[in-house]
């Protein structure tokens, strides 16, 4: 991963999809791992985690990470879900964070150098190729190693550089503890319950 040490950085994670792209491939994410590992290099300017919560449950399995990641660094871009039975009868929700994800990178665009997004969705070409046009250089993280791969081609194809989630699976890991420097593994991280998929 080439991060230049001046760079300023900022991560946009669409957390349905990267929740699923990590799921796929067999191991969950540490989020302060995660930031950690990006701050190594560049200026992590922010950090931007979205998600849709089910505002009307009792309790939602998701509230946890939102609130744990909104005191780690991470700022938190939420809306509630919308409900709908689709045309075969079948309840389901709705909860897309595109717009919210786009907005907040092209606002951003002008104070950054390098974007990273943690997103497989080929939706996101165009507004790839909207920030590249202003001279931000882009890397999408994601991955071909699930069955079917979770980044569409013509994303990858968009970005700067491509990252492979399965690359990253030792540096971010959850449960993978490291040793500190008195020899006391870190704090553990709250065990959060499963992410909801959103359609």
């Amino acid at each position: 991963m080439i991060i230049h040490p001046d760079e300023r950085v900022a991560l946009f994670i669409d957390g349905s999809n990267l929740y699923a792209a990590a799921r796929s491939l067999g191991f969950d994410i540490d989020y302060k791992r995660l930031l950690e590992k990006f701050s190594e290099n560049g200026r992590v300017v922010r950090a931007y985690y979205y998600t849709a919560l089910i505002e009307d449950q009792e309790y939602s399995p998701i509230r946890p990470l939102v609130d744990w990641l909104d005191y780690n660094g991470y700022t938190m871009v939420t809306k509630p879900t919308k409900e709908f039975t689709d045309t075969a009868g079948r309840r389901k929700i709705k909860g897309n964070m595109d717009i919210e994800l786009a907005v907040d990178v092209i606002d951003l665009s002008d104070h950054l150098d390098h974007v990273f997004l943690f997103s497989g969705d080929g939706d996101f070409r165009r507004l790839v190729e909207y920030v590249q046009a202003k001279g931000v250089r882009v890397t999408v993280v994601s991955t071909m190693k699930s069955q079917p791969p979770m980044i569409a081609d013509e994303l990858r194809r968009q970005a700067d550089a491509y990252i492979e989630l399965r690359d990253l699976q030792q540096a971010v890991e959850r449960g993978s503890h490291r040793q500190n420097s008195d020899g006391e593994g870190d704090d553990p991280l709250p065990e959060f319950e499963e992410q909801i998929e959103i359609a």
